[in-house]
């Protein structure tokens, strides 16, 4: 038994214990490396990962590297989280891309991380670490401060105890931020000046159904020392659009 394995693990908790080891910075992971990132033996690693290579979960790389399958993202879809939002969204994120040719971003709260379920890319080159299924640091995106803005007690004390640094500039006062987060919540947007990556800025507005905050708006810019009110007007004319349209839905 590997050191790092758990005495009595179920195989439901090895396959997901695989599953788990890929992350925004482990998209290729080999059969050792995986086997080390999920706590388990190389021989059982080697059944598993097989098991679900054959049914899609996990491709083989031609350098002999594995990455999350087709099959999972096709079933990453299906979520309501996806499924909905996603759709009714989609017209709003196009026309205000189509406005501003800027990266425009929906994202979710996934625990203490927020989930990015679409994104629209920009014309101008700006470093922009985000992908659709990627989960990042709340405190230091956009989208992620105005989440955390409206997020439960328990899990604004979670990050701020973990304020990790990316950059110079992120964020990792827990009064600076909390101050950030009441104004977040007093103003509706808050802002990021190359917290997640340099050269690279952002704002992002919520996204209400109800009385309920369920995800963020957002768009990454190289610079929001000018344009920064139309693009706030902007994302709340596209961020109230897709809250009614969910508030529609709900009542239908």
């Amino acid at each position: 038994m590997s050191r790092n394995e758990s005495p009595g693990r179920s195989v439901t908790s090895k396959v997901l214990a695989v599953l788990g080891a890929f992350d925004p910075g482990a998209r290729e992971l080999t059969l050792s490396r995986l086997a080390e990132r999920a706590g388990l033996p190389v021989s059982t690693t080697h059944r598993l990962v097989a098991e679900l290579a054959e049914w899609g979960a996990l491709d083989r790389t031609t350098d002999g590297t594995y990455t999350v399958g087709r099959r999972l993202w096709t079933l990453g879809l299906l979520a309501p989280v996806h499924s909905d939002l996603r759709s009714v969204a989609a017209p709003f994120l196009q026309d205000f891309h189509a406005a501003t040719r800027a990266t425009v971003q929906l994202a979710v709260r996934d625990g203490d991380q927020v989930l990015y379920v679409d994104r629209l890319s920009g014309n101008v080159s700006v470093p922009v670490v985000s992908q659709i299924g990627y989960r990042l640091p709340m405190h230091a995106t956009a989208v992620g401060k105005v989440l955390l803005a409206h997020a439960p007690d328990d899990v604004v004390t979670r990050v701020m105890g973990r304020l990790t640094r990316h950059t110079p500039w992120t964020i990792t006062s827990p009064a600076i931020l909390d101050g950030q987060l009441r104004r977040a919540r007093s103003e509706g947007f808050a802002t990021t000046g190359e917290e997640m990556s340099r050269g690279a800025s952002s704002v992002a507005v919520p996204v209400v159904r109800g009385d309920e905050v369920i995800a963020a708006l957002g768009v990454v810019v190289l610079d929001l020392r000018r344009g920064r009110g139309e693009l706030i007007a902007g994302l709340r004319v596209a961020a109230q659009g897709i809250g009614r349209r969910l508030s529609s839905l709900d009542r239908d």
